[in-house]
C-alpha cells in the first residue's frame, strides 16, 4: 500500500466516476456504469483491471472516500472497501460536516454529490474577486439530471433546480420520433438546421446552452441582490461540450464531483 493514495468515487444515476489521487494530484480516473446488480467482488475485479491498464493495483489504495445516489451501488462498493481494499469508506452524505451551512428543506433530502460540489466550488473558486470581496458560486452539472447549485459569499448552500439531463432527453426525442435518428454532437454550422442532423445539433447543442444560460442568469440575479460576485463553474462529463456554447459558464472542472471528495476527505481526516 502506497502513502497518500486516495480512491474517490461519485456514484450517479447513470455513471459512476472514479479517480485515483496520489496526494492532491489526479493521476487517473475511469466511468463505469451503475448497474445495480454487480457485486462487490465484481466492481473490484472490474476496478482492478482498470487501475492495471495505468501501473497500478487495489493494494496501492490507502484510502476511499465516496458520494451516492443510488443506494444498492453505494453498500455494493461499501462492501468492496471492506472486503478487498481492508479499509473504512468516508461516505459523504447531505449531513456530512462540509463546514458549509445547508439551508435546503429539508437538509437531508439534498443528494451527497450535490453537496461536494458546492463544497468543491466553494474552497476553489469563491477566491476575493476583482472587488476584493468572496464570490457566491453556481454549479451546473450535466449528469442524468442537469442541476444547478448556488452557494453564498458566506458559505450557504441555498438549494438550486434540477431539469432532465441532455442524456435522457435526448433518449427520449429519439424514442419517441420514428423519423429522427441519433447524431454525433459536433458543433452545428448554423443555428437555422438545413438537415435533419444540423438541426438536432442546433437544437441539442445551442438549445441546451441557452436553458444553462437562461436558468443560470435566474440564479446570479437572486444572489447578486444579496451584494455578492457571482461564478459560474460547470462540471459534468458533457459540461466541455455545452459550455463554449454559453455566455455564462466562467470555469470548466469535470472532475469537481472527485476533487470535492478529496478535499473533504483530507478535511475529515483533520479534524
Amino acid at each position: 500500500m502506497k502513502e497518500n493514495m486516495l480512491l474517490a468515487i461519485d456514484i450517479g444515476n447513470t455513471n459512476t466516476t472514479l479517480g485515483l489521487f496520489d496526494g492532491e494530484v489526479l493521476i487517473c480516473d475511469f466511468r463505469l456504469q451503475s448497474l445495480r446488480d454487480r457485486t462487490a467482488d465484481e466492481f473490484a475485479a472490474l476496478i482492478a483491471s482498470l487501475l492495471l491498464t495505468k501501473g497500478y493495483g487495489l493494494g496501492d489504495i490507502s484510502g476511499m472516500a465516496m458520494a451516492y445516489v443510488v443506494p444498492p451501488v453505494g453498500g455494493t462498493l461499501r462492501e468492496l472497501a471492506e472486503r478487498h481494499l481492508s479499509l473504512e469508506p468516508f461516505i459523504v452524505t447531505a449531513e456530512t460536516d462540509t463546514g458549509l451551512k445547508n439551508l435546503y428543506n429539508p437538509p437531508h433530502a439534498v443528494g451527497a454529490d450535490r453537496i461536494v460540489n458546492a463544497f468543491a466550488a466553494r474552497t476553489l473558486y469563491s477566491q476575493a474577486t476583482e472587488s476584493g470581496r468572496t464570490a457566491a458560486c453556481v454549479v451546473v452539472d450535466y449528469g442524468t439530471a442537469t442541476t444547478l447549485d448556488a452557494v453564498t459569499a458566506k458559505g450557504e448552500y441555498l438549494g438550486g433546480a434540477i431539469l432532465p439531463g441532455i442524456g435522457i432527453s435526448m433518449d427520449a426525442l429519439f424514442a419517441r420520433a420514428a423519423m429522427l435518428s441519433q447524431v454525433e454532437l459536433s458543433q452545428p454550422s448554423s443555428a437555422i438546421g438545413t438537415n435533419t442532423a444540423e438541426a438536432l445539433r442546433s437544437g441539442i447543442l445551442y438549445g441546451y446552452a441557452a436553458q444553462t444560460d437562461g436558468m443560470t442568469a435566474r440564479f446570479v440575479g437572486e444572489l447578486a441582490q444579496r451584494g455578492a460576485d457571482v461564478r459560474v463553474i460547470a462540471t459534468g462529463g458533457i459540461a466541455p461540450l455545452i459550455a463554449p456554447y454559453t455566455n455564462s459558464i466562467e470555469i470548466v472542472d469535470v472532475n469537481l464531483t472527485l476533487t470535492g471528495l478529496r478535499l473533504l476527505y483530507a478535511r475529515e481526516r483533520g479534524k
